[in-house]
Formats: structure tokens, C-alpha cells, sequence
């Protein structure tokens, strides 16, 4: 597993190199090539942010925008069966494709998460009175909240 850590919006990975004795690290999801290095882990944060202040400045020296990581898009490549079925299921949820896949990768990201939450609609009518729909939103830890709705007629 890769160690990274951030500095003004930008990753840089952490690593040892034993042959040489040295920490180094550079600069990711950017298209230039901005390596660092330290004698200590300490000092390899300190070289990373100098790396990324380095970079910023240099760039506007030369009159070029610095790249931004992680703008939000990417392109992504999967199976023709799996897209089909992700774009129906979207479409049947009401959702677009961008939407069901932004829930499929927070969900792959966020899995170790303990809570889990569920939404309950009941719909009862009680004699003599007009319909109510209660909603239950709860989680794991804690205990079922409901809210009662007005409802004017059920079909």
C-alpha cells in the first residue's frame, strides 16, 4: 500500500529507497514529472511542499497554468454487457449514468463504513381519519425516526 500525503490540493506519495538510504517521493495525478527527496520522514515533507510551491512558481515563470489533479472526469473502460446494464438501471431509477457511478465508486471507497442507513415507507389508513404515510430514516446505531405525512387520498 502506497503512502501519499496532501498539500494544497496536491498528492505526493512517500516512499523509502533502503539501497541508497533516502526517502523520496513525487508529485501525482499531474502530467509534469516533480520528484522530491530527504534524508528522514520529516524532512520529506518539508521537500514535498517545496516541491509543489517550486512547481506553482515555476509555472507561472514560464506562463504555463499548473495542472490541477483530480478535476472530476476520467474516462473508464468496461465491458459492454456491464455499461448496458448500469445505463438501464440507471434509467430506471431515474438517475443518470454520471450518478450511478459516482454511488458505485463512494460506495467502494466509503465500504468500511459501519453504518448502514435505510428509508421505510408505510402507507395505512386508519378509519376515520385520512391517510398518513410515515417515513423511518435510521442507521445501524441509531434507533428508527419517524415522521407522519398528510396524505389527501391513496389510490
Amino acid at each position: 500500500m502506497a503512502t501519499t500525503q496532501p498539500y494544497k490540493g496536491y498528492e505526493g506519495t512517500a516512499d523509502m529507497d533502503m539501497e541508497r538510504q533516502v526517502c523520496r517521493g513525487k508529485i501525482l495525478f499531474i502530467d509534469d514529472v516533480v520528484t522530491y527527496e530527504a534524508d528522514s520522514p520529516r524532512g520529506l515533507q518539508q521537500e514535498f511542499e517545496a516541491a509543489v510551491d517550486d512547481y506553482i512558481e515555476t509555472c507561472a515563470l514560464v506562463g504555463k497554468e499548473p495542472q490541477k489533479p483530480m478535476k472530476g472526469q476520467f474516462n473508464v473502460r468496461i465491458a459492454p454487457a456491464l455499461h448496458r446494464a448500469v445505463s438501464l438501471h440507471a434509467c430506471r431509477e431515474g438517475i443518470s449514468l454520471n450518478e450511478a457511478v459516482g454511488r458505485a465508486l463512494d460506495a467502494y471507497v466509503n465500504a468500511g463504513t459501519t453504518e448502514v442507513r435505510h428509508s421505510v415507507r408505510v402507507i395505512f389508513e386508519q378509519s376515520q381519519e385520512a391517510p398518513r404515510t410515515l417515513t423511518s430514516t435510521s442507521s445501524v446505531q441509531t434507533a428508527p425516526v419517524w415522521q407522519s405525512l398528510e396524505v389527501s387520498h391513496v389510490h
